[in-house]
């Protein structure tokens, strides 16, 4: 409450007293709600008459300072009454219908993925980027020309996402799961053959209308046949160039399209008011012509695009639209998206295996090579793993499904690829930058065209021409194209070979590494050991040791571990009951088993809490030297068992390592294994420098240590204790088969597990990086020297609008170069 005879006192919304110039409100509604308050004083800005509005969120007042000659002070309290009625609502639907977007912090953020339609060229994907980033809803927002899709992250939904990009004047769809993945696909056919039917129908028209132009009869006859062959150039084919440009003309925007409808807008329209005047100086042929070398380069444009989406469409194609569903003794045929986790489904030989899932009954071989890269195919039976788009080849399979839609291997490994396409270098946020305001320029720099030479005593019709000249030659695309085409190439070939990249930026980095460290179990090793030695403590009883074991490392992701685990199991020992577990990385594991306390480890950890393992440690010491892993036990505090683990190197590990070291690159393994051991194996695989017993930390500090030295570090693991290792690694390579922390924390992964294929990926990383370059030099190079040409008149609009697209269309090929590779 105040004393001020200036103000009006809103108590739970009772006028407590009347006043001309300031209302203040006290309400409880805004009392300490700083979203209500600031959502009020936004709503109350909006209205004429509103002066000023301050919150106090603390004791909930808010004053308002209002002009009453054009808002009176019973109109005030009216609104006010309807606007504290909306906020008991606590709702955005207000705050946005006056203009405003609140976000809504109650909303987690989420990431959507769109495919966008009907963009022609970058600075069509820089203005819907643009235009997302301001909504303060939106946290990231990431558009790819040569892709066609976006990566929008934000505290909105999908459908506030498309509604976003549809405002800019383009169509949004959501490709989330296969389904829709395939349907676009089918949509990206018809708008290549729609392209195509334009460009045939303008160069059907456009030749005899040039043909008419080159022979400049004097016929008014032959001016209205040119005039009348112009238009379905014009108005059907041309169509689509003249809606987009008048949609960004509503935005304030403008893009390559805007560029084209200005040259070929002007030289129609300049016709036309010639011919119906009866003079001479028509330029029919210049808008058909350039219609026509514009349709005719975005239908090759599109052509060349689509051999570039290649990888994504195998790995798409590999998802079938149907599937065999066993229910209550039936056999169903149903779309596969009304297929469920637990569903019990069929696969026949032959058939590809609808979704990931289990082996229920049946044996079969499963040819995995789209999805894992190996050749040969793979032994299925009654508890192994299928995974959904493989194809299975002489048996019949009984299977439970255990993942649909995007939580499945396929639609993650096409999200992987996918994120990969759609990620920028930093090189590209320069090129992002003088392409944002390149059309811009290029439209200043036409009209300073047009009217140096008028005023140098040019007629209206040559400067007319070289200012359309300038307009056309200056396509910003080639240059937006250079990166993203060539990104998008690589990472697909390198999907193509069996290791799939999260992002474009570790694609540039791979090439530039000069230190690989390398895991050792699962990683150089072939991560199948097995158990070939098995020691028991004095006055131990074998069967409950091996129980107990059993029951604590069931619950491990460690390859050790379950190979324990399967080495009791082939005994028909019966696991204990397990009471707590908890994993110890870089150590082993402690669980409570059937009231005893159990300890599976390394000897130093057993060490260091007391455990006394010497003599355990003396017959480890000879299976060390034979490149066994000793895994040792002990229960209630005391040693009580020894294990021996073989793990060979993968078949061409050596041969990997060689070949690393023919590129520059420095191996070193670091293993959180014994001395022995990791030595006896890096030996056998030609790594020089070892480092065993690491912890977690010491491999994180191994790595930051060469980054300090300048170093470009690469981390390969596949283990939980390997995740902050390869997080902070420039480039982590996790292996396929690894741990899921593994595969989320890397920035690549190698499905099949081969760690040749990263010597594939720094060759090719360095090939994608060169083909950038050119593409940089060239479309820089091309704008460089055919601007000033247009501009001194050297060049004919037709000409220019050939070279613009012929400047596009020379990025996408050499970017396909990488295909061969």
């Amino acid at each position: 409450m105040t004393a001020n005879s200036d103000l009006i006192n809103l108590a739970h919304g009772e006028l407590v007293h009347k006043l001309k110039r300031r209302v203040r409100i006290l309400s409880p509604l805004l009392h300490k709600d700083p979203e209500r308050c600031y959502i009020l004083e936004i709503l109350m800005k909006k209205r004429p008459g509103i002066v000023d509005v301050r919150s106090v969120p603390a004791i909930g007042s808010v004053t308002v300072r209002f002009d009453p000659l054009k808002l009176p002070a019973a109109s005030l309290l009216t609104v006010l009454d309807a606007v504290l009625g909306n906020l008991g609502q606590k709702n955005c639907q207000t705050a946005e219908a006056a203009g405003t977007i609140i976000v809504d912090p109650n909303l987690p953020e989420q990431e959507h993925n769109l495919a966008i339609e009907g963009m022609t060229c970058v600075s069509c994907a820089l203005l819907i980027e643009m235009l997302l980033r301001r909504d303060p809803r939106v946290t990231l927002a990431n558009v790819n020309y040569a892709s066609e899709s976006a990566i929008v992250k934000g505290r909105l939904t999908k459908g506030e996402a498309i509604a976003l990009v549809e405002k800019a004047g383009y169509k949004a769809h959501n490709f989330d799961n296969l389904a829709q993945r395939q349907w676009l696909i089918t949509r990206e056919k018809q708008r290549l053959k729609d392209a195509r039917n334009r460009a045939i129908v303008s160069v059907a028209l456009s030749v005899p209308v040039m043909a008419i132009g080159m022979a400049a009869p004097s016929s008014r006859f032959w001016h209205w046949a040119q005039h009348l062959l112009a238009i379905p150039v014009v108005f059907w084919a041309g169509k689509p160039f003249f809606v987009r440009a008048a949609k960004l003309a509503k935005q304030g925007a403008t893009n390559m399209d805007s560029l084209i409808a200005m040259g070929v807008g002007s030289s129609y329209g300049y016709s036309l008011y010639t011919l119906l005047a009866g003079r001479r100086g028509l330029y029919f042929d210049s808008a058909t012509g350039i219609l026509t070398f514009v349709l005719i380069g975005r239908y090759l444009e599109e052509k060349a695009k689509g051999k570039a989406h290649e990888a994504i469409r195998k790995l798409v194609d590999l998802q079938p639209q149907h599937a065999t569903l066993l229910r209550d003794g039936q056999e169903i045929v149903v779309m596969l998206d009304q297929v469920v986790v637990d569903d019990i489904l069929l696969v026949r030989p032959g058939e590809k295996i609808p979704t990931d899932g289990i082996v229920l009954e049946g044996l079969s071989t499963v040819d995995e090579a789209m999805v894992t890269g190996e050749s040969l195919p793979v032994i299925k039976q009654a508890g192994d793993k299928l995974v959904g788009g493989c194809i299975n080849a002489n048996g019949v399979l009984k299977m439970r499904v255990s993942a649909i839609g995007n939580n499945t291997v396929l639609a993650n490994i096409i999200h992987m690829v996918d994120q990969a396409q759609s990620s920028k270098l930093p090189i590209q946020k320069t090129v992002d930058r003088i392409s944002s305001v390149f059309v811009p320029s290029v439209m200043t720099l036409s009209a300073l065209t047009l009217g140096g030479w008028l005023l140098a005593g040019a007629s209206f019709g040559f400067a007319f021409t070289n200012a359309i000249a300038v307009l056309l030659i200056a396509c910003p695309c080639s240059l937006g194209l250079a990166t993203p085409m060539a990104i998008m190439v690589g990472t697909g070939q390198s999907a193509k070979r069996g290791v799939y990249i999260r992002n474009g930026g570790s694609l540039e980095m791979a090439s530039k590494l000069n230190y690989i460290i390398f895991d050792k179990t699962g990683t150089i090793t072939e991560g199948k050991p097995e158990v070939t030695d098995f020691i028991v403590a004095a006055r131990q009883d074998e069967t409950r040791l091996l129980a107990l074991v059993a029951a604590a490392e069931d619950d491990s992701e460690h390859f050790l571990a379950k190979t324990i685990v399967a080495y009791v199991e082939s005994r028909g020992i019966q696991p204990g009951q397990v009471e707590s577990f908890e994993n110890i990385p870089g150590h082993g594991i402690q669980a409570r088993v059937d009231g005893a306390e159990v300890l599976i480890g390394n000897a130093d950890w057993l060490e260091s809490l007391k455990i006394n393992v010497k003599t355990l440690a003396k017959r480890a010491a000879p299976l060390a030297e034979q490149g066994k892993t000793p895994v040792f036990v002990a229960i209630d505090g005391k040693a009580a068992g020894l294990f021996g683990i073989a793990d060979r190197p993968r078949a061409h590990a050596a041969e990997a390592i060689q070949r690393l070291r023919k590129l520059g690159v420095e191996p070193l393994m670091v293993t959180g294994d014994t001395e022995a051991t990791a030595r006896y194996i890096a030996e056998q695989v030609g790594i020089n420098t070892v480092v065993a017993q690491a912890k977690p930390e010491q491999k994180l500090d191994i790595v930051h240590n060469l980054q300090t030295k300048g170093g470009k570090v690469g981390m390969i693991g596949d283990g939980i204790n390997d995740a902050p290792a390869l997080a902070a690694a420039d480039v982590g390579f996790a292996i396929g088969t690894g741990t899921d922390v593994a595969i989320e924390t890397a920035d690549l992964t190698l499905v099949s597990g081969d760690i040749g294929k990263v010597a594939e990926v720094m060759e090719l990383s360095g090939a994608t990086l060169r083909i950038i370059k050119q593409n940089l030099f060239w479309a820089l190079g091309y704008n460089s020297v055919a601007i000033p040409v247009a501009a001194m008149g050297k060049l004919n609009p037709m000409i220019a609008s050939g070279a613009m697209a012929m400047s596009s269309i020379s990025v996408v090929l050499n970017s396909l170069r990488l295909q061969r590779k």
